[in-house]
């Protein structure tokens, strides 16, 4: 499979630029992900290659397919030089190594929960999952491998991430859209609720 990430990281590479920054982190059981960092005219984007090596499989399976199910990989763009976002390489790794640990499949509009700040002082302990295709577009693989999809994460304040639970995705990106909500801003406060 590291014919894929050597595909991920050049569609990567042509979409972004080079990286200025690579992490890589190994949790027991799993195989290594790196987050590879670019910075581009303000904003620093961190994605994860090595969540696409193998495709996501449906936790009730009995036998997972070593070829056919979804593949992804994780984008998070943020404003540079206004926090620490840097630190957020772990729990990005943290996230992409979640359908390995947890059998789970990550798709748009599902939360993933960290349970602690994305980066220092961070009001953000969760991400939505958007749509992919604006800035990356998906890579096809040969069949019978589905293409792998690059997927933005939107950090969410607890209130929304809770407030989201109720009223779903769309919603609250309707509210974020709504009251300009600058979703790239590491210091943004959560959007009004009531």
């Amino acid at each position: 499979m590291s014919d894929v990430l050597e595909l991920v990281e050049a569609r990567l590479r042509t979409s972004l630029g080079e990286p200025d920054a690579r992490a890589a982190v190994t949790f027991l059981g799993t195989d290594r992900i790196e987050v590879l960092r670019f910075a581009d005219d303000g904003v620093v984007r961190y994605a994860t290659l090595g969540m696409s090596a193998q495709p996501m499989a449906d936790p009730t399976a009995v036998l997972a397919d070593p070829l056919r199910g979804p593949r992804a990989e994780l984008v998070l763009s943020v404003r540079g030089g206004r926090a620490d976002t840097d630190k957020v390489l772990r729990p990005l790794a943290v996230l992409a190594a979640s359908p390995q640990v947890e059998g789970v499949v990550v798709a748009p509009g599902a939360s993933l929960d960290v349970g602690e700040p994305l980066w220092p002082g961070a009001a953000f302990t969760s991400v939505l999952v958007a749509e992919p295709g604006g800035l990356i577009e998906d890579l096809e693989l040969d069949e019978p491998m589905e293409p792998v999809r690059f997927l933005p994460l939107l950090p969410m304040t607890p209130n929304e991430a809770a407030w989201k639970r109720v009223h779903g995705a769309e919603a609250l990106r309707e509210r974020w859209l709504r009251h300009g909500t600058d979703l790239r801003d590491p210091l943004r406060g959560g959007v009004p609720l009531d």
